[in-house]
């Protein structure tokens, strides 16, 4: 079951590392736009619909991720002090309040919202010749799909929690930096000169 489990991690994680790139991509249209529009004098019409997409899309396809890092915020402020079991209690109700319901609408909906745009061959009229709007829009029902497996990972984790009463591993990620660890380590080297 871990297998599984390590699989869909792996695979929101490459999808969300996939569509990171965007975010470069993303600085240089801006930056050629800037210096299209300012040094050129030669603006390009479609280039900010191209900057709402790209963004857009890299920004909807990071839930996944986010899910499968523990990144999204909740109230660690209280939520840390509690044990793990109230901890996958409460997770595991706002899971089936919020989380399933929320996500399923958001694939329903988007499936809908993709499958008219692509039936008509949309694009931006943002723009007398904008770009095609339903690649865009083909992106939200794959991005809830993924956050809704993802999610379904972390209710059997929960569960898994529940029954062991301690959290399952996850797969190792790149952590922040741990301002405490790092004075513990720095004090430590201090002390062996």
């Amino acid at each position: 079951m871990q297998n599984i489990l390590f699989f869909v991690d792996r695979l929101s994680s490459w999808v969300g590392q996939a569509f990171s790139w965007l975010i470069v991509a993303l600085t240089f249209l801006i930056s050629w736009e800037v210096f299209a529009r300012y040094a050129l004098n030669s603006p390009n019409p479609w280039a900010f619909d191209l900057m709402i997409m790209m963004y857009g899309a890299a920004f909807m396809m990071a839930g996944a991720y986010t899910l499968a890092k523990n990144g999204h915020v909740r109230g660690d402020v209280l939520y840390s002090f509690f044990p793990p079991r109230l901890q996958a209690g409460l997770d595991l109700i706002l899971y089936f309040v919020f989380f399933i319901p929320g996500v399923v609408a958001l694939v329903w909906a988007g499936a809908t919202y993709a499958a008219e745009s692509f039936a008509i061959r949309e694009h931006s009229t943002l723009t007398a010749n904008g770009p095609p709007l339903y690649p865009f829009k083909m992106v939200i029902p794959l991005s809830g799909a993924l956050l809704l497996l993802q999610g379904l990972v972390e209710i059997v984790r929960c569960i898994a929690c529940l029954k062991e009463g301690a959290w399952p591993p996850r797969e190792a990620d790149v952590e922040e930096v741990d301002v405490d660890k790092l004075k513990a380590q720095v004090s430590s080297e201090e002390g062996a000169r």
